[in-house]
């Protein structure tokens, strides 16, 4: 099994879900998250002012999904959330050695 981690705009968050549904995959957890990469944020103007935002808003979307699926959600959410400018977003990728669905206590990938 594979947890998919993907930090996307904003913006992006429908597109990706939706890509996602239409490929299968139906368990998603998105937590909205502040970070930078390369960029290091950037400057703004309010009311004549600028000043510097160090951190930008970001989604960060994950799944699990088994193994023989992780390529084409990478895909799904490559097509979905690229906008071709900086700041599009990273994807992780993880393998998990176990999960469990506490109600009903399956194990693997039947707790998915």
């Amino acid at each position: 099994m594979k947890k998919i981690e993907a930090i996307i705009k904003p913006f992006k968050l429908d597109a990706v879900k939706d890509a996602l549904i239409a490929i299968g995959v139906f368990g998603l957890t998105v937590t909205e998250v502040r970070g930078y990469g390369r960029q290091r944020g950037h400057v703004e103007t309010y009311r004549g002012l600028e000043y510097e935002v160090q951190f930008n808003s970001k989604i960060k979307v994950e799944t699990v999904v088994p193994d023989g699926m992780s390529d084409q959600v990478v895909k799904a959410i490559t097509t979905a959330a690229r906008t071709g400018s900086i700041g599009d977003g990273k994807i992780f990728i993880s393998s998990l050695e176990e999960v469990i669905r506490i109600r009903t206590g399956e194990e693997g990938t039947d707790a998915i």
